[in-house]
């Protein structure tokens, strides 16, 4: 059941020095712009596709071949990641639809290894699939 679900991440306790520090994160209304303008992306990029897929998740594997290319670094890290984590193919696609979507947050046009590297961080710790 945990293979199903894309990003998993441990909430540590929060120091007192945090909760009590009177700096501002980033506010709501800004992250919901930031997901809009991702999610406007993802249409325009699906846009001409007319076969039902409309954001990342969506994706089939041709449409990873298309729009989640690497560069070379990229495909270092991730090469390496499929050989000691020992993930399948399925973990793979999902593991590049995900670092799209950080790619696309990000505003970036294409995945860069910090993305990547994001995504995989996102994996369940101990798991292998």
């Amino acid at each position: 059941m945990l293979d199903r679900i894309d990003i998993h991440i441990e909430v540590p306790r929060v120091d007192f020095e945090k909760l009590s520090d009177k700096r501002r994160g980033e506010s709501s209304e800004a992250i919901r712009a930031r997901v809009e303008q991702a999610r406007q992306c993802q249409r325009g990029r699906f846009a001409s596709l007319d076969n039902g897929v409309m954001t990342n998740a969506d994706m089939r594997v041709a449409e990873v071949r298309q729009f989640c290319g690497l560069d070379e670094a990229g495909q270092t890290l991730i090469k390496a990641a499929m050989t000691q984590l020992q993930l399948s193919a399925r973990a793979y696609h999902r593991i590049l639809k995900l670092a799209r979507t950080i790619a696309d947050l990000a505003g970036e046009e294409n995945i860069q290894s910090t993305h990547l590297a994001e995504a995989l961080q996102y994996r369940p710790k101990g798991m292998m699939v």
